[in-house]
């Protein structure tokens, strides 16, 4: 007598149910009175585990890999050079490269310039919305584009080693000639700034499961201080600068601080956003996922990133962006700054 197959599973998986109904799945964790977590096991304000593995691209003046849990960036730093010649409507600095400048100035000389050139790529197939060969995407255009202004906003670049100076050489004097004549002519041969160096700041994204933004971020920071630029000089000969090919020779790119940047998003108990709740007088619930996956960002609306610098003595806060939603006020949003300080703090450790 054969043997009778055992009835099929009337239940899904949690994939599954996952994918069927999202909202009720995350809701269900969160508000499981034994175990509150999250649908990826982790806690309302704990983030994925950082990884940052520097000079990755051999090819690159500086390079970083850098992933948080199952989303993974690859950023490298190219160096060209820019002859002043071909920057339209130049204007010549006064001050010599021993001399101490304005911060206003050099974030004016690095945006008039165009020193910074940041690009994001995402159509490599990361993700199932990211399919390859397909134009730039908003979301691509829009992190390339935050990424743009605060590496302004907080000038983390120092203007000071993309600039490359010639000094002209004193000419012979007729043996007739004044000692008063050679004085003034030492003080009219001043250096000339003939060139920059400018930084393409290419990012790839290998893997792509949520909050992009701080990935993104991350490995531009780790990528601009592994950055090292070869000894650059002007050939008066030849009209144009030489760089030298030695190692040795090669200096680090100065950069201001380590800003970190730290992303959570709002998720509602109610899936539209409804607050019936409220109208039978009952707040609705509501929890800050610090961190956010690719499903948690899908449900939420609301989204705050705090950049912070613990760098110094004190804690500052660069840069402050909140979009959507009401629920994040003043008094959570202090909050969150110091949990952007702990994340700093797992950066900085992650970076050593």
């Amino acid at each position: 007598m054969a043997a009778t197959a055992p009835a099929p599973s009337l239940s899904f998986s949690r994939p599954t149910f996952a994918k069927l109904s999202p909202h009720p799945y995350l809701l269900t964790n969160l508000t499981d009175p034994e175990n509150p977590c999250r649908t990826n096991g982790r806690a309302p304000h704990e983030a994925r585990p950082i990884h940052i593995h520097t000079s990755s691209l051999a090819h690159a003046n500086g390079s970083a890999l850098v992933r948080t849990g199952d989303t993974t960036v690859v950023c490298g730093v190219r160096a060209e050079i820019l002859p002043v010649t071909s920057i339209p409507q130049y204007r010549p600095r006064e001050p010599t490269y021993d001399e101490d400048d304005n911060e206003s100035t050099d974030v004016d000389e690095l945006k008039d310039y165009d020193l910074l050139v940041p690009n994001i790529e995402l159509a490599t197939g990361c993700a199932p919305q990211f399919l390859p060969g397909v134009p730039p995407t908003t979301l691509a255009q829009t992190i390339s584009t935050r990424i743009y202004s605060l590496l302004h906003s907080c000038k983390v670049v120092d203007p000071k080693g993309l600039r490359v100076w010639y000094t002209p050489p004193k000419e012979p004097k007729e043996e007739g000639a004044m000692d008063v004549e050679e004085d003034e002519e030492e003080e009219e041969r001043k250096p000339e700034l003939k060139a920059y160096w400018v930084l393409y700041i290419d990012l790839l994204f290998v893997s792509f499961d949520g909050n992009p933004f701080d990935a993104a971020w991350t490995a531009v920071m780790a990528a601009l201080r592994d950055t090292k630029l070869p000894a650059a000089r002007w050939d008066p000969d030849r009209e144009m600068v030489v760089c030298s090919r030695s190692e040795e020779a090669k200096t680090p790119l100065g950069v201001r601080g380590l800003p970190v940047a730290c992303t959570a998003t709002v998720f509602l108990e109610k899936e539209h956003g409804e607050d019936s709740g409220a109208a039978a007088g009952r707040k609705s619930r509501h929890w800050i996922l610090l961190d956010p996956d690719r499903l948690e960002e899908s449900l939420c609306k609301e989204t705050v990133t705090v950049v912070v610098d613990c760098s110094g003595e004190e804690t500052k806060v660069k840069s402050i962006e909140k979009h959507g939603g009401t629920v994040i006020g003043r008094e959570l949003m202090r909050g969150f700054v110091g949990v952007a300080e702990g994340r700093w703090k797992q950066v900085k450790e992650a970076s050593k």
